[in-house]
């Protein structure tokens, strides 16, 4: 029998390295873009990996959970780790960056998530990019969460390593992600004993390899369907157009806290400032006493595909996400969402009015 998504031609050198160049045009960037051909955990290692070691001193920035995980993997490579942890419902500002520096002077690399859509909040990177720029460290962002929901801009924000993924605003597949690499940063990986060679953490790999060789040569057989899929998913940001793409998600997150708000039952945002807040997912406080898993599960009851979920790990009996993001960024993913909890918190014996909360999430939508 023949298939239409298994009975393709091979991917050629060609075709791959003009999707590079399509998400490099996305975010705005003269540096290299290798796409890599795993989910974005596999650049974001690979990233800290190739840079990183007995000689670094890194400042490592916790907002949220993968910030932990950042945390972990630069010392299990041996680097010294200055952890800057601020509460989940803030963001860290450019000023507790610069005080870090003069505590530790000899900081050489700093690490950041841009977007947590995990705790909702987002961090103000261009703010933060001079200061780093300033002392001259090496500049690692995941902007997995963040790229197609607010302005992602490596070359301008001295972003060294910028790690995206295309499954949450840009609306596509999970199984490919990208990073774009400056020279300082190839230099580092290049001078680095401890970077992987010959393994698929390798991101000198591809630079030798395969930019370096005119990108002529893939590495391996690349991830044929994810592939075609991310080009997909980029044709369509470029058809829509990126500035709308992002308005939708900036909207989608107005909306959402516009109408919590109103929707009463005590709940509330998560992040306390609406100007901390990532447009690509908002997170909710449960109400006094309800435990927020419990709240979902009947939310999805009565509505299983609006885009709602509990927090993870610790998180999960207090905090409630609305991941309005992707195909979800849209007026009825938001009034979907509004509903359901509405009527979650009504079987509870919670006062709502899901009248108000729809129409303050209406008003707000811009």
């Amino acid at each position: 029998m023949t298939h239409p998504f298994l009975d393709l031609a091979p991917l050629t050198a060609a075709r791959f390295a003009s999707v590079e160049d399509r998400v490099a045009r996305l975010l705005d960037t003269r540096q290299d873009v290798v796409i890599t051909q795993g989910e974005a955990l596999l650049p974001l290692e690979g990233a800290i990996r190739g840079t990183a070691g007995p000689g670094t001193t890194a400042l490592n920035v916790i907002t949220g959970p993968y910030g932990q995980t950042f945390g972990d993997w630069l010392r299990d490579c041996g680097a010294t780790v200055i952890d800057l942890a601020v509460p989940f419902h803030t963001a860290v500002t450019a000023e507790q960056i610069r005080a870090a520096f003069a505590e530790h002077p000899g900081i050489d690399f700093v690490s950041l998530v841009h977007a947590e859509a995990a705790t909702g909040n987002t961090n103000p990177v261009a703010e933060i990019g001079e200061v780093v720029k300033e002392h001259g460290a090496l500049f690692y962002l995941d902007a997995v969460a963040s790229v197609g929901a607010e302005p992602v801009l490596p070359d301008a924000w001295g972003v060294d390593l910028c790690v995206i993924g295309a499954q949450k605003a840009m609306g596509g597949p999970a199984g490919v992600s990208a990073v774009s690499v400056s020279e300082r940063a190839w230099a580092r990986m290049a001078a680095n004993p401890r970077a992987p060679r010959r393994s698929y953490l390798s991101l000198l790999d591809w630079k030798e390899r395969w930019i370096d060789g005119g990108r002529r040569t893939l590495l391996h057989a690349p991830a044929q369907l994810e592939m075609l899929a991310l080009e997909a998913c980029v044709e369509r940001i470029e058809a829509e157009g990126l500035q709308t793409v992002m308005a939708r998600h900036a909207s989608a997150a107005a909306a959402t806290r516009a109408g919590a708000l109103a929707l009463g039952g005590g709940l509330e945002p998560y992040v306390h400032e609406a100007r901390e807040a990532a447009p690509v997912a908002t997170t909710l406080r449960a109400p006094s006493g309800v435990v927020a898993t419990e709240l979902v599960t009947r939310a999805l009851a009565g509505d299983p595909a609006v885009p709602l979920a509990a927090g993870g790990g610790a998180l999960a009996k207090e905090m409630i996400r609305v991941n309005h993001y992707g195909a979800d960024a849209t007026p009825g993913a938001v009034r979907g969402s509004l509903t359901a909890l509405g009527a979650a918190l009504a079987e509870r014996g919670l006062d709502v009015d899901l009248t108000g909360a729809l129409r303050a999430a209406e008003q707000a939508w811009r």
